[in-house]
Parts: C-alpha cells; sequence; structure tokens
C-alpha cells in the first residue's frame, strides 16, 4: 500500500498541453459536472504514461455511475475517495478541476453524449411520473451465456423493483464470444424460466419472467437461430456485433435487419462504445421511419459504455414516431440500476409514453408482439405465393 501511495505521489498534475487547451475555454461559473470530469480524465488518459492511462480511463468510465456529483462532495467537505476508482491522486486532480472551475472542450463523437447517473437522476426527479410508468426490463442476460447471475436472481432484483416483467436475452450461438447458446440450451432455458415462474407465482409475486433472446445478426440482417426455435420465444431482439467499423452508409443493413421477420426489437442500433468506437453510419430517418411502418421498436440500452441509442438519434426517432425499447444490458441484478440513463434520454428527447414498450402493461406487450408477428407472417406468405 506505501509503494502504491508513493506512486501515485511521484506523478505529476494536468498536462501542459491540456492546460493550454482550457484556457481557451469560455468561463463558466460552476465547477465541471460529472460528465466534464470524464472527458477531462479521458483528454488526460491520451497524453498519460502507459502505466497511468488504465487509471484515468477506468476513472472516466467509472463518472458516468458515481451517483452524487464529485462538486457536490468538495462542497460538502468529503472525500473523493468515496467514488469508485478515485484514489489519492486522483482525488487531487479532479479538487484543482473543481476548484479552478476547469472545463474540457466539447467531446468528439467517440465521448458525445452520454449521461451520467447523477444527471439523470436529477432529470427524473423533476419529472417523477415518467419512471413510475416503467413496467419492467427488456434486455439482460444470465450465466446461460455471458451474464453473472443467475435467472432466479434477476427475477428477485426485478422484484424489488417493482417490475410487472423481465425479458431474459441471453446471447444467441452466432456470438461465441459471449458464449452464446444454441437452439437445444434455448430450450432447456425454457424449461428453468417455466420453473421461475410458477415459483414466483406460488409466493404471490407479481413479476412474469419472458423467454427471449438477444439473436446475433449478420451484416446482411440475418439471424443465427432456426426460426422455429425462435417462435416459441415471448420476444426477440436482434443485434449487430460485428463489422462494427465499416465507415461507409449502413442504411441497407439496418433496413434488412428491421425486414428480418423473427424479430420485433432491434438492440443498441449504433454499436457504439465509449471511447472505443463511434458506431455505424446510416439515413436514420429512413430506418427509423421504416420501423414505425412495421410496428417495431429500437432500443436504448442503457448499459453506461453504450447508450445507444443517444439523445441526438432519439430525437429523429420520436419525429418519425418510432416505438422506442428500453433494456439496461445487466449482467448482473446491481446493474439494474442502469435504466435511469435510459428512462432520462428518453425523457430528454420527449419520447411519447404510448410509443414507450416498457411503459405497456403485460398484456398490452404481449399483444404487441402477437401483432408484429402476425404481419410479419403475413408478409411472408405473399411473398411466397
Amino acid at each position: 500500500m506505501e509503494g502504491e501511495k508513493l506512486r501515485w505521489a511521484s506523478v505529476g498534475g494536468p498536462s501542459q498541453h491540456f492546460r493550454q487547451l482550457a484556457e481557451l475555454q469560455p468561463c463558466n461559473d460552476l465547477p465541471p459536472t460529472n460528465a466534464e470530469i470524464a472527458e477531462l480524465l479521458s483528454r488526460e488518459a491520451s497524453e498519460a504514461s502507459y502505466v497511468l492511462q488504465r487509471a484515468y480511463r477506468r476513472a472516466a468510465r467509472s463518472a458516468f455511475l458515481w451517483e452524487v456529483e464529485a462538486r457536490d462532495l468538495v462542497a460538502q467537505k468529503r472525500p473523493l475517495t468515496e467514488l469508485a476508482h478515485i484514489g489519492p491522486f486522483l482525488q487531487k486532480q479532479i479538487r484543482q478541476w473543481i476548484r479552478q472551475k476547469q472545463h474540457p472542450p466539447r467531446p468528439p463523437p467517440l465521448r458525445k453524449e452520454f449521461l451520467t447517473l447523477a444527471e439523470s437522476r436529477l432529470r427524473l426527479a423533476k419529472a417523477a411520473s415518467w419512471a413510475r410508468r416503467l413496467r419492467g426490463d427488456l434486455q439482460m442476460h444470465t450465466n446461460w451465456s455471458d451474464g453473472s447471475g443467475d435467472i432466479r436472481a434477476m427475477a428477485d432484483a426485478a422484484v424489488a423493483r417493482g417490475y410487472e416483467y423481465i425479458a431474459i436475452t441471453d446471447h444467441s450461438k452466432g456470438l461465441s464470444i459471449a458464449n452464446g447458446i444454441n437452439e437445444v440450451k434455448l430450450k432447456k432455458q425454457s424449461a428453468e424460466i417455466e420453473a421461475v415462474n410458477r415459483q414466483l407465482r406460488a409466493n404471490s409475486k407479481n413479476l412474469t419472467v419472458l423467454h427471449s433472446i438477444e439473436m446475433n445478426l449478420n451484416p446482411l440482417g440475418e439471424g443465427d437461430m432456426e426460426p422455429a426455435a425462435l417462435r416459441s420465444l415471448d420476444l426477440v431482439l436482434g443485434s449487430f456485433h460485428s463489422a462494427l467499423r465499416r465507415k461507409e452508409d449502413q442504411t441497407e443493413r439496418y433496413l434488412a435487419a428491421l425486414r428480418n421477420p423473427d424479430i420485433q426489437i432491434l438492440g443498441h442500433p449504433r454499436g457504439r462504445i465509449y471511447n472505443y468506437r463511434s458506431g455505424l453510419r446510416a439515413d436514420w430517418e429512413t430506418v427509423f421511419h421504416e420501423a414505425t411502418r412495421l410496428d417495431k421498436a429500437v432500443e436504448i440500452d442503457a448499459y453506461p459504455d453504450r447508450q445507444d441509442l443517444n439523445l441526438s438519434l432519439l430525437k429523429i426517432a420520436k419525429r418519425c414516431g418510432t416505438r422506442i425499447s428500453m433494456g439496461t444490458d445487466a449482467h448482473h441484478p446491481w446493474q439494474f440500476e442502469f435504466i435511469d440513463l435510459a428512462l432520462a434520454a428518453a425523457l430528454a428527447a420527449k419520447i411519447p409514453p404510448e410509443r414507450t414498450v416498457n411503459f405497456m402493461r403485460l398484456k398490452e406487450l404481449r399483444a404487441w408482439i402477437e401483432k408484429v408477428r402476425g404481419a410479419e407472417a403475413r408478409r411472408t406468405r405473399t411473398k411466397t405465393k
């Protein structure tokens, strides 16, 4: 521990290059927010030694999940080491930024339009009725694929939050890196979900666990599971997990995905990841109009590193009248708290409540899914004639 303290103490403060940048920014009477601190940390990481890069980047990502603004902790004379991944060295540096009211330039596309948990909850507190509409979470993973919680643990966490339903959406077989499940395992998982639902009913719990899947889509919009296996599920998300760095317009890829008859929700559409990947480009108005025509939903993935769809695209989706689905992409029960990021984004974009899938009661949700499936079945019959 002493050696670690000495290592941190031997490192200098913010780089000269960054200080010069900061001096060019317009004056702001308020100290930086957590989002701005995340940007400051990310910029420092770009010039730090290899040893420090990981610490800066880890702290930057953590800033999006701090439940309180760092500047408020300073005002309350509390240590910033209360915040995740902040040690003595970073505490000193962040305090300096707060004291000097230092603000970063606008984030680059890799880090643009990511909400923090603290600002999301402040926004939601001002519109309390919005969050109360939430009925459930429509994307999560268990230890059947790459999650660390089992189905019952996820269900218990959902009961504690007062949810009416959750969708278990483990990865499909094409995503082997995430331990994706095949048709045989999908059937076995169905039996476990049925058992959990029986236990919930026996204990008078008002929660239904929906059997779903996050099906891997190739760049042609094709899935990797047998359609017959998918028809037994309550809900199917389709998501791209490959060829996500292409620079050319990907509109046709999205249209093909939406026209895939097996899916009802298009998951994390852009495929962006904070400070790692900007995601795909498309004529989003065309994409969202097609989703509206087919009455399918596009997702706000609330995982902090994703937050996809972001606010700018949500505003286009709202204008196109597209349905919006929200999922935490949780891989452990504690990550259910990420839903506040999606709720705040939808609220900021002024998505109508009636176009928000997670605000439906279970009976309405099932009716919408069956309507979409019925329409797809009719289209398929028409094509084969």
